[in-house]
């Protein structure tokens, strides 16, 4: 019986798959986000660093600071069968949501009032500039 091999991706391969520096992918390793083993100097990162990482940055573009994305990982490592576990990750997604929601309240309210502004910018304009003869 032969072990399988586990896919394994150098820190290069992870910056160029999802557009980041080596600098950054360190960053959070330093954080303690992802985990590679090493062999001599190299990092050598499996599948769960990897989607960690999809998970880290995709939470970046939806606001989430990454010590919420430690903790949401502390969470769901520490005992996934916990009912309290479970409780307190929804209890992060659903403040996680709110504050989006508001955010996207006050973008709305933003673009009405930048929208009203423009309009009268233009008509100010319309009414000051000379008329040809």
């Amino acid at each position: 019986m032969t072990k399988a091999t586990q896919v394994t991706y150098s820190i290069g391969e992870l910056a160029k798959e999802f557009d980041i520096t080596t600098r950054s992918i360190r960053f959070y390793e330093d954080q303690r986000l992802i985990t590679p083993t090493r062999k001599g100097q190299t990092r050598i990162y499996n599948q769960r660093d990897r989607v960690r990482l999809k998970l880290i940055l995709r939470g970046k573009r939806l606001g989430f600071s990454l010590a919420e994305t430690g903790r949401l990982f502390d969470l769901y490592d520490a005992d996934k069968s916990s009912a309290s576990q479970l409780e307190t990750i929804m209890n992060l997604i659903d403040q996680k949501k709110s504050d989006l929601n508001q955010q996207l309240e006050d973008i709305s309210a933003v673009l009405i009032e930048l929208d009203d502004l423009e309009k009268n910018c233009l008509k100010t304009l319309n009414i000051v500039e000379p008329k040809d003869s």
